[in-house]
């Protein structure tokens, strides 16, 4: 594989840290061609082997199965009859969510017990917290607004 250089000192090897490089040449805009780091760590084929905390929340399924282990432990048995899928579709999501971190399990004999890990929501939610106030305003408006419909409909 090629050595890439970079406008800039890079520290460390980024063959070594897992990300491709090869064709990593953007156009630079004076009509020629050189190489950035940005071209390397979003290679298609890097991006497509990365799974997003988004990504993992988007099945509703999986939502779904957070919410029953807010509960408590549960076996892939009580999740598959709670859900009314199949036993292969609940461990399919249990993977994915346990690969991600969202969920752990201890292993009671034949069966796991699967619990909700708390840390990667925290983390969202840390993540989130900058971005609320576009949001709490809109809500406590929508609510003010729905009480004062309310209202309006009981004193008529």
């Amino acid at each position: 594989m090629a050595s890439a250089t970079y406008p800039f000192k890079v520290t460390g090897s980024v063959e070594g840290a897992g990300i491709p490089v090869g064709d990593t040449t953007v156009a630079d805009g004076s009509g020629g061609r050189s190489e950035h780091a940005v071209a390397v760590i979003c290679r298609r084929s890097y991006v497509r082997g990365v799974t997003s905390i988004f990504e993992v929340l988007a099945v509703p399924t999986r939502r779904d199965i957070l919410d029953l282990l807010r509960g408590g432990p549960r076996s892939v048995g009580d999740l598959t009859e709670a859900l009314g899928v199949s036993q292969p579709v609940v461990s399919k999501h249990l993977r994915v969510l346990r690969e991600a971190g969202f969920v752990g399990y201890r292993v009671d004999a034949q069966r796991r017990w699967y619990e909700l890990r708390a840390e990667p929501l925290a983390e969202l939610d840390a993540w989130l917290a900058p971005y609320r106030w576009m949001w709490e305003d809109r809500l406590d408006r929508l609510g003010d607004r729905l009480d004062d419909m309310r209202e309006e409909e009981e004193n008529r």
